[in-house]
């Protein structure tokens, strides 16, 4: 009934992983995030994937039981990983970095499990599914991007541009590079739209998903 943090095998920022901690201390890794898991002196708790990217050291340093392996290569392991964590909230490290492709993968799976809370967390950056509604405490300037995933709606308050009246799209109209005039309210019709924030306001999201009653 804790948060979990989540290793990926992508790029982990130090800040970042120090950001998370500050919430909980459960650690789980998709495949080869158990070894940066254990490069940073942290043993996992149980360990999701397919294992191509697991070390054979990892393999070895890390108790059988906790090993979960999952052959089937029709999702990735962060999707794999989501399917086999239940907890409040998932601080998911590493799967926001270089790899274009990665990040994509990363984004579709954060709509293909809108009933998971889940907060993508990198040095300079945070991405979650933006649920029903929500009221973030935002300073004013702070930049607000809105990412559609899918046909999705709504309204805001707190927005220098509102966003009531526009029908989004992936290959139509988007919201990135909003800013909060201060305080933000949304809601959203579906589970489509991403909430792209600067990295320094997780503890504010974090926060404002604990007020938040609706889910998806």
């Amino acid at each position: 009934m804790s948060p979990v943090a989540l290793i990926g095998g992508g790029e982990m920022s130090p800040e970042a992983l120090a950001a998370a901690r500050a919430h909980t201390d459960r650690i789980v890794a998709a495949d080869g995030g158990a070894d940066k898991a254990l490069a940073e002196g942290l043993m996992p708790e149980a360990v999701f994937g397919d294992f191509d990217s697991l070390s054979d050291r990892a393999q070895r340093e890390i108790p059988a039981e906790r090993l979960h392996r999952i052959a089937e290569q029709d999702s990735t392991d962060f999707d794999k990983a989501l399917r086999h964590i239940e907890a409040p909230l998932i601080l998911g490290l590493g799967f926001l970095g270089a790899r274009l492709d990665h990040q994509l993968a990363a984004c579709n799976t954060l709509v293909r499990h809108p009933e998971r809370r889940v907060i993508l967390t990198s040095q300079d950056s945070l991405v979650l599914l933006a649920p029903p509604s929500m009221m973030l405490d935002l300073v004013a300037g702070t930049v607000v991007s809105l990412y559609p995933m899918g046909a999705v709606e709504g309204v805001s308050d707190g927005l220098e541009w509102p966003i009531a009246g526009l029908s989004f799209y992936p290959d139509g109209v988007i919201g990135t590079s909003n800013r909060a005039l201060g305080p933000v309210e949304m809601s959203f019709t579906a589970p489509k739209m991403l909430l792209i924030l600067p990295a320094e306001c997780l503890d504010l999201v974090i926060e404002a998903l604990g007020r938040t009653a609706s889910h998806w």
